[in-house]
């Protein structure tokens, strides 16, 4: 089905799979309602919300927390192992939420290692994954994947604050260049979340990295673009301090999550026309990726990933079985 948007799933069916958030934008609540309807599917235990209140209530979104304990708010025992293995090993100063990572299905961080982990896990799908996305590095041999990454923390020659990317893919160009992929990815978020206060270096770097037309625009600091402003920053800072030659900063998202799309196209408006010296800005979505995966890795794993996180058909269905009148004649 070519879909220009989601439905307005009816409240009925958001409250029988414990899924009804009040404010919840219409990609979020279909998206919330997909993830209960998958735990269904692949039978695993509720999981439970703590208001801050100190009140807690059942959440068809989240899984228990045995079952998180288990892994299996991941796609496979070995992706569950290694995100396992870099959390404990994760960069001094990373910032993980260890209740979104192990039991949120919903968040983008267990779908960063979802996605990502089978390139982590196998360089040379890697490889072949970048060239396809990536089609003037399709003679790059990727050396590296990494997760929650940030060339330097605090670190005042870059943004002197945790600013950091949800995975980096690092490569060897066909010329021998050291360059990356720096990756943001987005499901349900809607890029509108509250945004921390810019520290002070940004006044100085935003005009030094010469990505943007107006470094002064007040649009960069404050969402819902101040976040790809950040990253974008960083990516470009650590080329100007030397870490690499060349890079590339991209966000991930799922082609109907309208707000981030529409996001990341003012954010384009606001930059200055790509040369070889500055680090590009693209766009991926989540539908793309996984279609690449299919044919260059494992089909059933890139199947399940569509099935978890873009099958609609399932929100459908829910809908069309839902409708209370029997109609006769």
């Amino acid at each position: 089905m070519d879909r220009t948007h989601l439905p307005a799933v009816p409240e009925s069916i958001l409250r029988r799979h414990r899924v009804l958030e009040t404010y919840d934008s219409r990609f979020r609540s279909c998206a919330r309602l997909l993830q209960a309807l998958w735990r269904a599917e692949q039978e695993i235990p509720i999981g439970t919300h703590a208001a801050a209140d100190g009140t807690s209530r059942k959440m068809g979104s989240r899984i228990s927390d045995t079952a998180g304990a288990q892994g299996r708010n991941f796609m496979t025992p070995e992706i569950a192992r290694l995100a396992w293995r870099e959390h404990a090993y994760r960069e001094p100063g990373a910032m993980i939420d260890e209740q979104r990572l192990w039991t949120n299905m919903l968040s983008s961080h267990p779908l960063t290692y979802n996605v990502l982990g089978p390139l982590r896990l196998d360089l040379s799908l890697a490889t072949k994954v970048l060239g396809a996305m990536c089609p003037d590095l399709i003679d790059a041999r990727v050396t590296g994947v990494a997760f929650e990454h940030s060339p330097g923390r605090r670190d005042p020659l870059l943004t002197d604050d945790r600013t950091a990317f949800d995975a980096i893919i690092t490569y060897v160009s066909a010329a021998g260049e050291f360059g990356f992929v720096a990756l943001e990815l987005k499901y349900s978020e809607s890029a509108w979340e509250q945004q921390k206060d810019l520290r002070d270096r940004y006044a100085e770097l935003m005009p030094a990295t010469g990505l943007f037309i107006d470094p002064a625009a007040a649009e960069l600091r404050k969402a819902p673009l101040q976040q790809f402003m950040r990253e974008h920053v960083l990516a470009q800072a650590s080329i100007m301090r030397g870490d690499y030659s060349e890079g590339r900063f991209i966000v991930i998202a799922p082609t109907l999550n309208l707000p981030v799309l529409k996001a990341c196209r003012r954010y384009e408006a606001h930059l200055v026309a790509v040369d070889e010296r500055a680090v590009g800005f693209g766009v991926w979505t989540l539908e793309a990726l996984i279609a690449v995966l299919r044919e260059h890795g494992d089909a059933a794993h890139a199947d399940g990933l569509y099935r978890r996180y873009c099958d609609w058909s399932l929100v459908d269905d829910e809908i069309e079985t839902s409708f209370p009148v029997k109609l006769t004649g």
